[in-house]
Formats: C-alpha cells, structure tokens, sequence
C-alpha cells in the first residue's frame, strides 16, 4: 500500500490496521522519538494542544528544538502521532480487557465496559472530548464517519472471531450488530446522560447485559 493512500486514512484507521492487520507504520525503536511522543502527550494534557508548542514539547523532553522538528517536521505531524499513539493503546486495551472473558456474552460486556473507560479514563482522549472537540474530529476524520467504521470493523472481526469459534450463531449479522454496539457506545461518549454514570464500570456492564448482550441472538424472520 503507498504512502498517500495510508495518510488519506483517519488516524483511528491506521491505528485499528496496525493493531489488526500488522501494518505497523510507525516506529516503536527509536527512543528519542519515543521521549518526544512522551513529553508531547504530558505537555498536551496539562496545557491543551492548541496552547502547547513544538519548542515546550522539546524543553519537557529535554532535547533542543532542532531535534523535535527533525523528528516531527511539524505540530500537526506531532500532535496526529501522538493522538495515534493513544489509540493503538485503545485497541491493544481492549483486546487484553476481553481475553479473561470465559464466554462471548462476557467478553461483550467487558469491551463495552473497556471501550468507555479506555476513551474517558484517557487524559488526552477523554480531555479533547470535552474541551476541544472539533480538533479530535479533524484529526481522525470523524467528521465523515470514518471514526465509527474504523470502530466497527474492530467490532465486526471480534463477533465474526466468535462465529468461527462456534459461540454465537452464524446466523447474526456481525457488520449491523457492531454498528449498534459502536453507535450506543459513541453516544455515550459524546452525549451526557442524566440517568447512567458513565464512569461507573457495574452501571455500564448492567446496560450492556441487558442490552448489547441479546444482540448476539440473530432474529431471523
């Protein structure tokens, strides 16, 4: 695959292929990049991105600003590297959170529970939610929807997993279900709720027992 075409992806995207689909672009050996990415993450969540920038990052790396911008020609490139980072981290979250789940129905739960919490519970992540919202969405491309089908192909390959494995029917259609789940899950993080704590884990696996958990039964007519 050529570069423009793996660019012109959102950055959730890249990092569900990357995490799925092994093709890691980014590299994970060069430390000093790595100590970049770690001072820029820090920076951004006690200061905010548009408030930071490349030289602060530098200086909380304790590097020299020539080194940042030979390693990050720009902001943008550090801030879309950086966000990257946090959501290959979700994926991989999520995959480690489901596997002591014994049954589909459980591993259901615990990914809607790890999804929310992975997302809130991150400073950068959930902060960009709440204060700079349009800047996540022009970063990742959620905007057009390529966020929620980054998400629910993810969702898809998990439920398809489980038929293969015998656990759910063959029967169900894996790419309408993941949509439903991704799209109660995304409503959840982008809208407030009145009646469910968002941030209480047994409140957000009761919603999932009682109604993510039946989708897993095909209703065929």
């Amino acid at each position: 695959m050529d570069s423009s075409s793996v660019r012109s992806r959102s950055l959730l995207e890249r990092a569900y292929v990357a995490v799925v689909g092994g093709d890691v672009t980014e590299p994970d050996d060069d430390p000093t990049r790595t100590k970049l990415l770690d001072a820029a993450f820090d920076q951004f969540c006690r200061m905010g991105i548009q408030r930071s920038s490349m030289e602060e990052v530098a200086r909380r790396a304790g590097l020299s600003r020539i080194t940042i911008y030979r390693k990050f020609t720009t902001k943008d490139d550090l801030v879309e590297q950086v966000i990257l980072r946090e959501f290959r981290r979700y994926f991989l979250q999520f995959l480690a959170d489901i596997s002591s789940a014994e049954t589909a129905a459980e591993r259901v739960v615990f990914g809607f529970v790890s999804s929310l919490r992975s997302i809130l519970d991150n400073p950068l992540i959930g902060g960009l939610i709440e204060t700079e919202p349009s800047l996540l969405a022009g970063s990742i491309g959620a905007d057009d929807g390529r966020m929620l089908v980054a998400v629910r192909q993810f969702v898809a390959e998990q439920l398809r997993t489980e038929q293969r494995a015998g656990n759910i029917a063959t029967e169900l259609d894996t790419e309408l279900t993941a949509e439903v789940m991704v799209r109660i899950s995304n409503s959840f993080l982008t809208v407030p709720s009145q009646l469910i704590d968002v941030h209480d884990d047994d409140q957000l696996a009761a919603i999932a027992r009682q109604y993510l958990v039946p989708m897993l039964e095909p209703h065929l007519s």
